[in-house]
């Protein structure tokens, strides 16, 4: 038998996409540009399915599974979303590779957001550990997990700059700042997707880009950002996300300066591939081309299609009907040339090439179990909720004392909650194997003291629900019956009765993420009521905060003598939260954003202008202070830590040079642990007003009890140059660059560089 040339391994991808594209029909291109969700649930249900009893928006997904099986077997697909088991996948795939006249491989895609049956901290807890090793090995173990049950790509990391924590993705992100968000999302897509290994699958950066800019941090909102705000604030994430090699790269659902970015030519091709250089394939984001019509940007369907692929958007993510169905036509027509639709056919396979999809499209359903269930992956969560907790505040009482404790209350709806201990944008999870915050300190004490726990406060059900939720199981909540006098009088009663409390407050994991944005930060409920009831008591409270967001702490802060933001720390998150209440490791998380003390300051960001009156910078309210109620970049320990003084190689260096800036940090306490050193600059001057500090470097280092390490930082045209809108590109300017290294943005800048012009040569 006859072997074309893109059958053959020994080939080079782009011989092999050449020769495969030459063969392929429209019909067939288009159906490499379609991605389906397959909501396997509904249309393998038994045939007598009471529809009538089905949600009515998921009425119209019966019977889809089936179409879907009917478009792999037609070549009208070329990736399938949503299969989260081998054994499915294969299924699938087989009618792709054996049914279809090229046997083109389908490429399954999936939410590994942070982690698939082993699951990680959320993202934002994942930045706040300032580890980019970690992260990336994070991020390999769930890559791995995921290639083992049959999947090849993940729609992360999402990469977007989050500034109002109202915004309920949030939670997806690393936060507030673009050179911690850059770290992270090079070291995500170096995790999952690596050099295209067989265990490795592939990144999809997302959402390009500003979604994170959503007015009124409403979700899916319109974004207005200057072009020197997009390219020096929420560009660089995805150019470090492009430079680590990512090959996909997602487009965001809603318009960007008033045009939709799925159908944007100048953000998908002038800014995307002219400006960072992204070479892979652009997906949308779940039926963002059809929704061109609902933004009354596209006439329909067919106008979709061609202002899409002609904008650069090269594969289509759809529930059904698919816009890009009607590309032949419009081709025949004269809507769209051609060779547009061949340019993104031939990204799409080369990464399908890549991938070894054509050699090795089937996964391995034996192994598949023996991966899932290695527990060196559950030790990998474990650490990393260990090292992403931050230390908010402790006046002494942290970590406690075992000995001396005969009784430890634990309170709080979420202290026992398995699906909320996970967090948000999770599918593949085990529910079970969840370790929960009581479960943890139950284990870690082992008998040494009495652990009661009390469910208290319940906390309220959003008042719109997520689709999300509505057919997940474990997702549970306070009955709508719930007496909460009783129960709020029970755990007041039980701290009473301890040597110590242990309260865990926040929000449930689908009062954030996405549709999940909030009016508010304040505790849901009358969590605050009862935190305020126990402290009352005059049992010493230790506050455990489960959150992806900030929230109002302001009373805690001043009457609570030890608060710890947790996040939603994943599987082990229960026994994570137990070793650091007692001190077997010490916290050494720092916050990936400024934490306000009011929504009303909100954005509110640690690198912000100097403004003309900078004296009365914290007085712009008149109720309530302008100040951050914790800084970016803070975070407490068990430790304590000096810095020596800065240390620049020259004190003065040509525009493009790069300058050696050197410090010595010192653990001056008995207790070993890690801190997280931060480089931060102001420019004095220049051709544009620049942040009163910007983060340019950090480092995150282990000291032994009485250890010393020099710590050294690169400072040069990487850091130092921006976006100016005066030259429409990027400079460096000729100025006085004052800086400062220490432990948080409240790092004082007392050293100065000055940066003179480039000498004639």
């Amino acid at each position: 038998m006859s072997q074309h040339l893109y059958q053959n391994p020994t080939a080079s991808t782009s011989e092999r996409v050449a020769d495969l594209l030459g063969r392929m029909t429209l019909e067939e291109k288009a159906g490499q540009l379609t991605q389906y969700f397959y909501f396997g649930s509904f249309g393998e249900a038994p045939a007598d399915i009471d529809i009538d009893a089905l949600p009515p928006e998921h009425r119209q997904f019966v019977g889809q599974p089936a179409m879907v099986r009917d478009a792999i077997a037609r070549g009208a697909t070329g990736s399938v979303l949503f299969v989260r088991e081998a054994r499915m996948a294969n299924v699938l795939q087989r009618s792709a590779v054996e049914d279809t006249r090229l046997g083109i491989p389908l490429i399954f895609g999936f939410d590994v957001v942070h982690g698939h049956r082993t699951v990680f901290p959320v993202p934002i807890a994942q930045a706040a550990s300032w580890d980019p090793d970690a992260v990336e090995e994070s991020q390999r173990t769930a890559g791995r997990e995921a290639r083992a049950s049959g999947i090849h790509w993940t729609f992360a990391p999402m990469v977007d700059i989050g500034r109002d924590p109202r915004w309920g993705r949030i939670v997806e992100g690393a936060g507030e700042d673009p050179h911690l968000g850059a770290a992270m999302a090079a070291a995500q897509v170096r995790g999952f997707q690596g050099s295209f290994g067989p265990e490795s699958i592939l990144a999809g950066p997302k959402h390009f880009a500003a979604y994170g800019a959503a007015r009124g941090g409403r979700d899916y909102d319109e974004v207005e950002v200057s072009d020197s705000e997009l390219r020096n604030v929420y560009l660089p994430p995805f150019a470090a996300a492009i430079e680590a090699g990512a090959a996909n790269v997602m487009s965001a659902y809603m318009e960007l300066n008033g045009v939709p970015a799925s159908g944007n030519r100048w953000l998908l091709r002038d800014v995307l591939r002219d400006e960072l250089g992204f070479t892979g394939f652009v997906v949308s984001d779940a039926n963002a081309v059809r929704s061109l019509t609902a933004q009354h940007f596209a006439a329909d369907l067919t106008d979709a299609a061609v202002r899409a692929v002609t904008a650069g958007l090269d594969m289509e993510m759809c529930m059904f009907d698919p816009a890009f169905a009607s590309v032949p036509e419009a081709v025949r027509a004269g809507l769209v040339e051609e060779s547009a639709v061949d340019e993104s056919v031939t990204r799409i396979l080369a990464v399908k090439f890549d991938l070894g999809l054509f050699e090795s499209p089937y996964a391995n359903e034996e192994a598949e179990d023996a991966v899932l269930a290695a527990p060196e992956h559950r030790d990998r969560a474990r650490a990393m909720a260990e090292s992403s907790a931050v230390l908010l505040k402790n006046d002494g009482l942290l970590p406690l004392q075992l000995e001396s404790l005969g009784s430890i209350a634990v309170i709080g709806e979420l202290a026992d909650s398995k699906r909320d201990t996970l967090g948000p944008w999770v599918f593949s999870h085990d529910t079970d194997e969840t370790i929960t915050i009581v479960e943890g300190i139950r284990a870690r004490v082992a008998g040494a003291a009495e652990v009661r726990s009390a469910f208290g406060a319940g906390i309220p059900s959003r008042l719109f629900a997520s689709d999300f939720d509505q057919h997940d199981p474990t997702v549970v909540g306070t009955p709508d019956d719930y007496d909460d006098d009783a129960a709020i009088e029970q755990a007041v009663a039980l701290a009473a009765d301890s040597d110590v409390a242990v309260v865990v407050v926040g929000q449930r994991q689908n009062q954030i993420g996405e549709t999940a944005s909030s009016s508010t930060l304040a505790l849901p409920g009358r969590q605050l009521e009862q935190l305020q009831r126990i402290a009352e008591t005059g049992t010493p409270v230790v506050l455990l905060v489960m959150s992806g967001r900030p929230l109002d702490l302001r009373w805690p802060d001043v009457h609570i003598p030890s608060i710890l933001e947790i996040w939603y720390p994943g599987t082990r998150g229960g026994d994570a939260v137990a070793a650091l209440l007692f001190g077997d490791v010490s916290p050494a998380g720092r916050l990936p954003f400024t934490w306000p003390r009011h929504v009303g300051q909100v954005p509110i960001i640690s690198s912000h202008l100097r403004t003309f009156q900078p004296e009365n910078q914290g007085k712009r309210y008149w109720d309530e202070e302008s100040t951050s109620l914790y800084p970016f970049g803070y975070g407490l320990s068990y430790a304590t830590f000096t810095y020596g003084d800065v240390q620049l190689e020259r004190a003065s260096v040509e525009v493009g040079e790069t300058v050696a800036v050197t410090v010595d940090v010192t653990n001056t306490s008995d207790v070993a642990a890690d801190e997280v050193a931060q480089l931060y600059i102001h420019q004095r001057h220049g051709r544009a007003a620049r942040p009163v500090r910007e983060l340019k470097g950090f480092q995150r280092v282990h000291l032994e009890a009485g250890e010393s390490r020099t710590l050294t930082f690169a400072l040069g045209p990487e850091q130092l140059r921006y976006w100016s809108a005066a030259d429409r590109g990027w400079v460096q300017d000729a100025t006085t660059i004052e800086l400062g290294v220490g432990p948080s943005s409240a790092t004082a800048l007392n050293n100065v560089l000055t940066i003179t012009p480039t000498a004639a040569r």
